[in-house]
């Protein structure tokens, strides 16, 4: 396989309703989106690096600035055989995880198209089905989130997942439970506490939670082992967890019980698979994280959640939710079971609408191999 052109374009989605985490609140999200052309073979990727360095250092700038100079050129004109040789070329640059990944994902997804299989097959999939929860942003009032939860409990998911913060946990989580008290509920502090918050964070034991997602430092594994140590509920990390070597390291230190892996965040499908494997050897259970993707970014999740230890349920939820229109067809549906059926043609499994792209479009630049005219 050889990488003749890389394309980026930033297109610019208004959500169908606002999100709020801990880091504030999204209405439009400024998403770069990687177009790789491989010996006539078009691929795509997308890097969810938000309009802001709160979740990461990253931003949707900086990942364009470093796909442009650094990353792109790395792969440009260069023989190999399978994506997984690419972390190796692009390792010289440090960091830039989300960046890296909408390269690499697509180089993957163009590996799949060459070799006619779909992309979860190539990565080492067994699953034909995936299980789908929602992550519900912090709103506005508790009736609010009520109200949202119910919508989302009759369409079918299997696990609902409340964004929390100090002032938005304890009596939400009470009022929730008044209402369900049996369904399979879990929280995302988005690293909104500290370690002075323990007492505190003891009382979520009361609500019989999944999880604890990233209550601490957003780089810690130590003091999540300490907190961890105090609490019934299992933690999951997620921004805490950005390769297989922090995957080995929390776990030995008992700082969680559960990882999310986002492959954005730990830099591509190799990572996220090198992830996987550490955490399935030690019993690990792993889920799917979502960044609120289009359907590109969402594709390459449904094909990552294929992966024998993907036991839990996802983000990885339908394309309604989040757009009007999304940027593939057909739409990622979730089931009334709850449920998404994988595609079985080849490479990411859905189409791309290149003209809604391309409308969606707000800057546009073309990468060459100095081999290809213009």
């Amino acid at each position: 396989m050889r990488i003749d052109r890389v394309t980026l374009r930033e297109i610019r989605m208004p959500l169908v309703h606002f999100f709020e985490t801990s880091f504030g609140r999204t209405t439009e999200r400024n998403i770069v989106l990687v177009e790789i052309d491989a010996e006539g073979t078009h691929a795509w990727g997308e890097c969810v690096a938000g309009e802001h360095p709160f979740y990461s250092e990253e931003s949707y700038e900086t990942a364009w600035y470093a796909l442009k100079e650094y990353l792109a050129p790395a792969l440009l004109g260069k023989q190999f055989d399978s994506a997984r040789v690419v972390p190796a070329l692009l390792q010289r640059v440090r960091g830039h995880r989300m960046a890296k990944a909408s390269l690499e994902n697509a180089v993957w997804e163009a590996e799949a198209l060459q070799k006619k299989v779909p992309m979860w097959k190539l990565i080492g999939g067994t699953r034909t089905e995936i299980d789908c929860g929602v992550s519900i942003g912090i709103q506005d009032t508790v009736d609010q989130l009520l109200g949202k939860i119910e919508t989302e409990l009759s369409a079918g998911y299997q696990r609902i997942k409340v964004k929390c913060k100090p002032g938005w946990d304890v009596d939400v989580f009470r009022r929730i439970r008044e209402h369900w008290p049996k369904i399979l509920l879990s929280c995302d502090a988005n690293s909104a506490y500290t370690l002075a918050d323990i007492d505190h964070l003891k009382r979520f034991d009361e609500f019989n939670l999944l999880m604890i997602e990233q209550p601490l430092w957003n780089d810690d594994f130590y003091f999540h082992a300490r907190l961890q140590r105090e609490l019934k509920t299992r933690i999951c990390l997620d921004e805490a967890i950005r390769s297989a070597r922090d995957a080995e390291a929390a776990i030995e230190l008992k700082a969680c019980g559960i990882i999310n892996i986002k492959v954005g965040r730990v830099g591509g499908m190799s990572e996220a698979i090198a992830v996987h494997d550490v955490a399935k050897e030690s019993g690990i259970p792993v889920w799917c994280g979502g960044m609120l993707e289009t359907g590109i970014g969402r594709a390459h999740n449904i094909a990552l959640s294929t992966l024998p230890n993907f036991s839990l349920p996802g983000d990885v939820s339908a394309s309604k939710r989040y757009w009007k229109e999304d940027i593939i067809e057909p739409d990622v549906t979730v089931s009334p079971r709850g449920t998404i059926t994988v595609p079985q043609s080849a490479g990411r499994g859905y189409e791309v609408k290149r003209d809604l792209i391309e409308r969606l479009t707000v800057r546009k630049e073309e990468i060459k191999a100095k081999s290809v005219s213009a």
